[in-house]
């Protein structure tokens, strides 16, 4: 079976899936366009496509050879699923191997913008820091204060965990189902009074049903004092109405891992000193990677031998 990787993985996950496979490594780090992932279906019978690989619904029309996606990542919004199986493949990802680096990224932009960290490197590094004093740069004291998390699955049972644990905060959270077992003493609580916590952390995949869920009116909710965190995906929060929630001093900061229409980041955006911008670090840690690429093999090598993927969408 012909398999492609359409974008560099770690050297360990390499060799194991050449290893095993015949493989073409496709180290080109642009994202695949809706005609690339045709023709990469077309030609190939096990793809591992990753984030912002264009697998909509228009790139499955057509004769297709392929069987599999096995998809490098927990969050598979690139991929439309309901038309890979109308075509005929399944679709599988990496769900448990991000937990804990996403958690980790998640309470480094907590602190980042509670803290005004990245403002006060900024600082230093202008040169224009003239040296310490009683009230420069005051942000939130984070330990101790109520922490709202949108999403309780594994990666915001693993923030909550974090923040009540490490730092003393009261945790609430939303989820679209009741959960029995949060992991920590944690609140389930309407979507409203998950917003009017001191910070706000996104959690939940993007969907349909989450697509611009943080909007306008969902920040005019939010405490002027508080501070917006988003790990999750960028389309979940409407990205032109956080500017001017910004702008107009709405809320206190943003910490951002994920934009709207990545790599693509607003100059509004980068323009201003209340937000926190990361270059999608989440699992940016090599044990992390390789620990996701030896996932998507594990399916992969499972769907070949004809066994159900352990990780079947």
């Amino acid at each position: 079976m012909r398999l492609l990787v359409t974008r560099r993985q770690t050297a360990t996950v390499e060799a194991a899936i050449a290893a095993e496979f015949d493989a073409e490594f496709r180290h080109d780090p642009t994202p695949f366009s809706v005609a690339d992932a045709r023709a990469a279906m077309a030609g190939y019978d096990l793809i591992l496509p990753t984030l912002g690989d264009a697998f909509r619904a228009e790139a499955f029309e057509g004769t297709l050879r392929c069987k599999l996606l096995a998809n490098f990542g927990v969050g598979y919004n690139h991929i439309d699923v309901a038309a890979a199986r109308a075509a005929g493949i399944a679709v599988t990802n990496t769900p448990g191997a991000v937990t804990d680096a996403t958690a980790d990224i998640a309470m480094t932009l907590i602190l980042m913008s509670a803290r005004r960290a990245a403002e006060g490197e900024r600082l230093v590094r202008s040169g224009q820091w003239t040296g310490w004093q009683p009230t420069q740069m005051l942000g939130l004291h984070v330990s101790g204060k109520r922490v709202g998390i949108i999403g309780m699955g594994r990666i915001g049972k693993a923030i909550a965990k974090r923040c009540h644990f490490g730092f003393g905060m009261e945790v609430v959270f939303c989820n679209r189902s009741p959960v029995a077992e949060p992991g920590c003493p944690a609140t389930q609580v309407s979507f409203a009074e998950a917003l009017k916590a001191d910070i706000v952390v996104i959690a939940v995949p993007a969907t349909a049903q989450t697509h611009h869920l943080i909007d306008a009116g969902a920040l005019a909710q939010m405490q002027p004092h508080a501070h917006l965190i988003n790990i999750a995906r960028g389309d979940i929060l409407q990205e032109t109405d956080l500017i001017a929630c910004l702008q107009a001093g709405g809320i206190a900061g943003a910490g951002l891992d994920v934009y709207e229409f990545e790599p693509r980041v607003p100059k509004a955006l980068i323009g201003l000193d209340n937000v926190t911008l990361l270059p999608h670090l989440g699992t940016a840690a090599e044990e992390v990677r390789t620990a996701m690429g030896m996932m998507a093999l594990d399916n992969l090598r499972a769907f070949r031998d004809g066994n159900p993927p352990p990780n079947l969408l």
